[in-house]
């Protein structure tokens, strides 16, 4: 069954590749003429192409003569011409698919063509790689070429101001990484005024590594913070508490769905130690300890985080990255920081957030390119619309993969793997060990050092000295180990006379989660031809063993009389080895699938609000949707206090009057005998007409360029505040929706229900606000950028200009927050 579906892949790939081949030829028929042009003539013929898709011709009319171009170019300026079947890649990414390439077949030259093409139309091609590294080194690599051709090349990575940013998103072509694009997408969606943008539309985006960004970094959203003020001592006190209480007896632990609850034992030492009645009615306390017992029983150091200066960071799962800047979210970042005694950062505001998945589905056309895509097609395909195309190699591969040796223990298994690096470091043959923590890969290094072997290792503490690193991977006698090498991006190239040695040898000390982890790893050898092997070592030990393998091999490995230095080869353990990695495969499918469909609810809602802010970004008058709003706001609160009833004399007229008065206008002259007797529509059009006309008079007081400037300010104000109590309420709910489950309710269509109803309730509450602070406010705060944490950076603090009669520092403050005026725009002001 598997070998067909293989060979059905194969073949239809095969069909997509010979479809291209005649393009190819017609390219190929280009480069005599490509050669003959003068240097001069490159942006030349980038103004023609330009011109020709004004006067109607499309991008794939051009195509052909585009590559060539863009290989002549390479020639000239890099010394390196495009393969065929870089040329097939290139199409490939052209048509928004992902082009699967082996490692070290040339993906970042690939990249060119279609960029180069795409870029033609004027409104920018984003090439997007996985670290700040890459987004640099490959944007200077290939730089000559575009430029050879008249092209504009940006780069967007932390660190650059907003002049910076704005610059590079104008260029033709921009290298950026993954999260830089989002963040400033989110921080786009946040200005108070529409010059501080710096994104275009998005256009066209070519993701490198795109099984990394898309699938193993989906589940955890984009999210930009401000400073809140929980108070930190809480996690301190919980930290010192929670290591008394005893596994299984006070608390269970599910590795496999990585949960840890409280058993009733635990409960009540927790309502004892806090003095506490009932620890289910103080929700608050519950949550920190639920944190506390994840920080203490499921977060492991040098795993899953590192302490790095003082500082709690987080280690990628899937690349062994240290991750800079990002936080685990709803307090357990803090738990960890108290476990680990180091100082804790305060909890943080969600200001806002987006997914990976939700960000990219924004872009016109999307491609991508990975040595390792295929087993993920159908994700692919669903999610983001995208097929794989498998692309041949340059060269005939290889390398020579062998079978897993499996081991009864992981003492046995490592005491195996050592004698291996030994044997082949003694040959000369280079060795790349791959490890999936840093834990493993220090024990080996120091069962290596016993030994006295020279090696490096490369992992989390060390990912400075990465390039570094793996360019001596290849050379005779070296020894590397790699905490997993997703999307490392450096190729490996093989020193002198290692050929004859058999290449790289390439050693995983253990089965990732993922087999396209695995392949990954093996990828590294074995590029552009070259001789090489691989082979995994396991143990039954091993954490994918442990909790998805089956409970049948230790039987079966004590049936054959097997030591724990004894390796076997069964094709029974090898189904079971495959079948624990589909396991995690489909847990980790199911829950990106999850974040996505309830992320899918807020992404409507978050196109909403990022659509009617840009509209009041960019408005200059207002007043029309200001009189939209006072109409609105008075037909609700009417038909409210109204009911059923026809007639005013059966309403709550005093609770009317009072939300009037309160609410829409402050000193207004009504009585109850006023609207006794009147109908709905007669008492909202009365309302109405008093309410415009308190606006008229507000306008002409502050004047027409000031009222205009209130408008935007308040506007965008409550807007931003109202979205950011949206966005906590729903996480949650989100939070608590599973358990309606319980009562034989879909959580999904629950929490849609209730996600609209909350919309409903906020977009009303937004009419409101705004309402009811045009109407009284009489001074107005130049706005100040909200002071926002990405990766733990802050934006700039604008100090306020008063403008107008001065306000006093414990009045309400006129933007609409809600808080005293010392407290919000007057902060810092005397």
């Amino acid at each position: 069954m598997i070998k067909d579906l293989v060979k059905a892949w194969l073949d239809n790939d095969e069909k997509e590749v010979k479809k291209l081949r005649g393009t190819v030829d017609e390219i190929n028929a280009l480069e005599a003429q490509m050669q003959a042009l003068a240097d001069g003539d490159f942006p030349l013929k980038t103004e023609e192409f330009r011109e020709r898709l004004k006067n109607g011709e499309r991008l794939n009319d051009i195509l052909p003569e585009a590559f060539a171009l863009v290989r002549e170019a390479s020639r000239r300026t890099l010394g390196m011409r495009h393969f065929d079947v870089q040329l097939i890649g290139g199409m490939v990414l052209h048509k928004g698919r992902i082009s699967e390439m082996k490692t070290g077949e040339g993906k970042t030259l690939v990249a060119t063509l279609p960029a180069y093409l795409n870029a033609l139309e004027g409104k920018g091609v984003h090439i997007v790689t996985v670290n700040d590294y890459l987004a640099f080194r490959d944007s200077e690599w290939m730089r000559p070429v575009y430029e050879f051709c008249g092209l504009s090349v940006g780069l967007v990575v932390h660190g650059l101001n907003y002049d910076e940013r704005r610059a590079a998103y104008q260029c033709d072509i921009l290298y950026a990484t993954n999260n830089e694009l989002g963040f400033d997408y989110l921080r786009d969606n946040m200005v108070v005024a529409s010059e501080h943008m710096v994104q275009r539309p998005l256009n066209y985006a070519i993701i490198d590594e795109v099984d990394s960004i898309l699938i193993d970094e989906a589940r955890t959203p984009l999210i930009i913070s401000g400073e809140g003020d929980k108070p930190t001592d809480l996690y301190y006190k919980i930290a010192k508490f929670i290591p008394r209480l005893e596994n299984e007896q006070d608390y269970k632990v599910d590795e496999k769905a990585h949960v840890v609850t409280l058993t009733e034992e635990g409960v009540k030492r927790v309502e004892k130690f806090f003095n506490i009645e009932n620890l289910a009615d103080n929700m608050e306390l519950a949550h920190h300890v639920n944190q506390g017992l994840r920080a203490h029983a499921l977060m492991r150091r040098d795993r899953d985080y590192v302490v790095k200066d003082d500082q709690v960071i987080i280690v990628d799962e899937f690349t062994g990255r240290l991750m800079f800047g990002r936080r685990y979210s709803d307090g357990l970042h803090q738990a960890i920081e108290a476990k680990e005694g180091v100082k804790i950062e305060k909890e943080s505001q969600t200001l806002a957030t987006i997914t990976f998945q939700n960000y990219f589905r924004m872009y016109k056309k999307l491609a991508g390119m990975t040595g390792t895509a295929k087993t993920e097609e159908d994700e692919f395909r669903n999610i983001y619309g995208m097929d794989v195309v498998v692309i041949p190699t340059h060269m005939p591969m290889v390398r020579e993969d062998n079978p897993d040796f499996v081991y009864r223990t992981e003492e046995g298994k490592f005491q195996a793997v050592l004698e291996d690096i030994v044997q082949r470091h003694k040959n000369g043959q280079p060795v790349l060990v791959g490890t999936i923590s840093i834990e493993k890969s220090e024990l080996l290094s120091g069962m290596l050092a016993k030994r006295g072997i020279k090696h490096q290792v490369l992992n989390a503490k060390h990912h400075e000295q990465e390039a570094q690193i793996i360019a001596g991977a290849g050379q005779a006698q070296s020894v590397t180990i790699a905490t997993n090498m997703a999307g490392r991006g450096t190729d490996i190239v093989l020193g002198d006379g290692v050929r004859d040695l058999g290449g790289l040898y390439v050693l995983g000390t253990e089965r990732h989660e993922s087999r396209r982890i695995d392949n990954q790893l093996r990828g590294r050898s074995g590029r552009q031809g070259d001789p090489g092997e691989s082979r995994f070592y396991v143990s039954i030990e091993d954490d994918l063993m442990r909790l998805f393998g089956s409970s049948n091999i230790e039987g079966l490995m004590d049936r054959l009389g097997m030591d724990d230095d004894m390796p076997i080869e069964n094709k029974m353990i090898s189904r079971a080895l495959e079948n624990a990695q589909k396991k995690v495969e489909g847990r980790n499918f199911s829950i990106r699938k999850n974040v996505l469909e309830y992320d899918d609810v807020i992404n409507q809602q978050r196109a909403v609000i990022y659509e009617e802010r840009k509209k009041v970004l960019f408005g200059e008058d207002l007043k029309d949707t200001i009189l939209s709003m006072i109409d609105d706001v008075i037909d609700q609160v009417v038909d409210s206090f109204a009911g059923e009833m026809k007639y005013s004399d059966e309403w709550d007229l005093e609770g009317l009057l009072v939300y009037i008065e309160q609410n829409v206008l402050p000193e207004h002259d009504f009585k109850r005998e006023t609207l006794v007797g009147m109908t709905k529509p007669e008492v909202k059009e009365l309302l109405q007409e008093k309410t415009r006309a308190l606006y008229e008079e507000r306008e002409k007081e502050l004047g027409f360029e000031t009222m205009r400037e209130i408008e935007k300010a308040i506007m965008l104000r409550i807007i931003d505040n109202k979205w950011m109590d949206h966005i906590d309420a729903m996480d949650q709910l989100r939070n608590g929706i599973n358990l309606r489950a319980y009562a034989q309710r879909d959580p999904l269509i629950e929490y849609k229900f209730e996600a609209f109803e909350a919309f409903q309730g906020m977009v009303f509450s937004i009419k409101e606000d705004v309402v009811r602070y045009i109407l009284r406010v009489k001074v107005i705060e130049k706005p100040e950028e909200r002071k926002m944490i990405v990766n733990q950076g802050e934006g700039t603090e604008k100090k306020p200009v008063r403008v107008g009669d001065k306000i006093g520092r414990n009045d309400p403050c006129p933007c609409g927050s809600g808080k005293k005026y010392k407290k919000c725009c007057g902060r810092g002001v005397s």
